[in-house]
């Protein structure tokens, strides 16, 4: 079982593949809206459906833990740029 840490860690790693994952099937499922009118929550029974339901409330979850912890996750937000 993982520790849970503010920095690193098991725990926090796995939040944050979740996360991205979530953010990725919430990104796609905008994009076929987008460009086709078409909703994967229809799959599920359409928006009013539990189930797509539950799924959009975990993306949007998703979605502010990666606004919060970006920063300390993102590999290119920690490194510092070289001097020319």
């Amino acid at each position: 079982m993982c520790q849970p840490t503010l920095r690193g860690g098991e725990c926090m790693k796995a939040l944050h593949m979740v996360t991205f994952l979530l953010l990725v099937v919430g990104g796609l499922n905008w994009l076929l809206v987008g460009l086709f009118g078409w909703d994967v929550g229809d799959l599920f029974g359409g928006q009013g459906a539990w189930f797509s339901r539950v799924v959009y409330v975990l993306v949007g979850l998703s979605a502010i833990v990666e606004v919060v912890s970006h920063k300390s996750c993102c590999k290119m937000c920690t490194t510092t740029p070289k001097a020319m």
